[in-house]
């Protein structure tokens, strides 16, 4: 079989590895438009879980990428200069080029070798091909040009968000909450390696406008957020990787298939970065395909049975994402809470975790926030 995989990102690369790996007499050809060293934005992560789910099907993966990541056990959260810390919530991170390189070795291992600055214009270009893989990322040229077929939706939220990195270590993934004179921020930030963070800043529309972003250049807006979060930086500098505002765009796909054309991770559908699934998400679509393909003689047969038994998790999850993202559209108002009782609106705003799981994953927070309510 002939397969073309169009995107060199973590989805595209572990299909092209997974693939090549058990089926050595298969041609597979990957292209990817940016060279093999570039990436937009910092680190990545991974919760616990994730990890396992790969480890599962693939503990070599996991042996590769697990001494280049950070780890923690905890999440911060700090408001009106007080920080809450909530226990049992177990995530590892990696710089995106890191993993991403790692991938390409792996890839290159199985004998692929990834056509790195190859910028595909037409779908007609991969014209041989029994199967064309869609990893392409939120741009993807073969769900543009087939959106009425794969049943495209797009959205935006509200928010506007920017993803810088710093040299800041934080101990363990964190949220900062500022309150100034023209609005809120909000700053997401863990370390993802020794001696560098992920530090992405997000505020509403309102704040947005007031602050006037819309006019402000990236270096401008750099250094308005470096003034925000003066405390939280401790003297650190923001980092710029092409760090502009933007909009959390959601992608959607009611057919996840057309022809012998299959999508897979953001090409295919978008999680918020509240809930840290992205990259998991598209891993975990390239075993799916793998792992339909493997069971299936035909292309269309094992194209449905991919979606049929991957859409109900992914719609789940998707479902918990956007549900997390209303919670940040209105975190000003949530803001107002006492501490407290803004750590347990923010741990259980996307609705898959219930007072139950909570005591049995979070005992000392949940112990504190029972004590603060009078509660034995």
């Amino acid at each position: 079989m002939r397969i073309a995989v169009i995107g060199g990102g973590p989805g595209g690369l572990y299909f092209a590895y997974l693939w090549k790996k058990r089926h050595p007499e298969d041609q597979v050809d990957l292209f990817e438009q940016n060279p093999a060293d570039a990436t937009w934005g910092f680190g990545v992560v991974f919760s616990d879980q994730a990890l396992e789910f790969l480890r599962a099907d693939d503990p070599e993966t996991v042996d590769a990428i697990a001494p280049h990541m950070e780890s923690w056990k905890n999440i911060t959260l700090n408001l009106r200069g007080e920080s809450v810390e909530i226990d049992g919530v177990g995530f590892s991170s990696i710089g995106r080029l890191a993993l991403l390189t790692i991938l390409q070795e792996r890839v290159r291992s199985t004998g692929v070798t990834p056509r790195f600055d190859t910028v595909m214009q037409s779908v007609d270009e991969l014209r041989g091909y029994d199967l064309i893989v869609a990893a392409d990322g939120l741009n993807s040229l073969v769900r543009r040009a087939f959106e009425g077929d794969f049943g495209t939706s797009l959205s935006y939220s509200s928010n506007k968000f920017v993803w810088y990195g710093t040299s800041k270590r934080f101990d363990t993934l964190s949220q900062t909450f500022v309150k100034t004179d023209r609005g809120a921020f909000n700053a997401h930030h863990y370390r993802y390696s020794p001696g560098m963070s992920t530090f992405l800043v997000e505020c509403d529309a309102a704040t947005w406008a007031a602050y006037g972003f819309a006019d402000k250049s990236i270096e401008e807006s750099q250094a308005i957020c470096e003034d925000v979060f003066a405390a939280t930086l401790d003297g650190h500098r923001l980092v710029s990787n092409k760090s502009v505002w933007r909009n959390f765009p959601w992608v959607w796909n009611e057919h996840w298939s057309f022809k012998n054309m299959v999508l897979l991770g953001d090409a295919l559908h978008s999680a918020h970065f509240s809930i840290g699934s992205g990259t998991r998400l598209a891993i975990e679509d390239a075993i799916a395909l793998v792992k339909a393909l493997e069971t299936e003689s035909g292309i269309g047969a094992a194209l449905a049975r991919y979606e049929s038994a991957r859409k109900p998790i992914v719609q789940k999850l998707v479902d918990a994402a956007r549900t997390s993202a209303f919670w940040y559209e209105h975190f000003p108002e949530h803001m107002k809470l006492p501490l407290l009782d803004f750590a347990y609106s923010y741990i259980t705003r996307s609705g898959r975790i219930d007072d139950f799981r909570l005591r049995a994953m979070s005992p000392a927070f949940m112990a504190r926030y029972a004590a603060a309510k009078g509660q034995s």
